[in-house]
Parts: structure tokens; C-alpha cells; sequence
């Protein structure tokens, strides 16, 4: 089997707003989705890994991880991004919610975990 990778989708009535943040705030390299060019972005994600927990419904989450949760903050803080509360202690990690253009929300964590991308 040659699985090849994954494709996250984000949805927004704000999709170009959310796009040039990811582009320019998070620094994430894009390829133009269509030829000719129409702004239809599709962005290179850092390294991933995925984990199955226990649900009485079916759903699915997309958080992303940082090395130093407070400096990634305060960096992104001063590129405009707004979060929602303190840090806190979830056990897996210290983690906030990120708040992006389009109300779109991104748990960010500072994992206390074993992580694949260590090996």
C-alpha cells in the first residue's frame, strides 16, 4: 500500500485571511492549488503523528505542537495571534487555543509525551 501522506482540511468564510496567516504569520511554504494561479493555497505541515483515543462518537481533532509553548506565544503574539486564556497543565502538555482569522481555533501544546518524531 503507498499511502502518502495526509490532507487537513480548515474551513472559514475567511479562507484568504486564514491562508496569508498561515503563509506569512506561521511561515508555512505553499503550492498554488490550480494552474493558472488563483490564491488557492495548499500549505506544507510540519512533521506529524497520529493517536486513536477512546470516543462515544466518531470525531477528529487537529492540534499543532511547539518545542516552548510560552516563546512560541510570545512570538506569535507579536505577529498578531490572539489566544484564548492562560496556558495550562492537560497532562499530555501545557497547552492553549489559538485563535485565527475566520474564528478558527487550533489547540497549540508543549507536549509531555513520547512522540514517534523523537525516533
Amino acid at each position: 500500500m503507498a499511502i502518502i501522506g495526509a490532507h487537513v482540511l480548515l474551513y472559514t468564510c475567511e479562507a484568504e485571511r486564514l491562508r496569508e496567516t498561515l503563509r506569512d504569520v506561521l511561515g508555512w511554504d505553499s503550492v498554488e492549488a490550480h494552474d493558472p494561479p488563483d490564491g488557492w493555497l495548499i500549505f506544507k505541515l510540519p512533521p506529524a503523528e497520529l493517536g486513536v483515543h477512546p470516543g462515544d462518537t466518531p470525531r477528529h481533532e487537529f492540534t499543532l505542537m511547539c518545542d516552548d509553548l510560552n516563546s512560541t506565544m510570545a512570538e506569535l503574539g507579536e505577529k498578531g495571534i490572539e489566544f484564548r486564556g492562560e496556558p495550562r497543565d492537560e497532562g499530555f502538555g501545557i497547552v492553549t487555543t489559538m485563535l485565527l482569522p475566520g474564528g478558527v481555533e487550533l489547540l497549540l501544546y508543549e507536549p509531555k509525551h513520547n512522540s514517534p518524531l523523537d525516533l
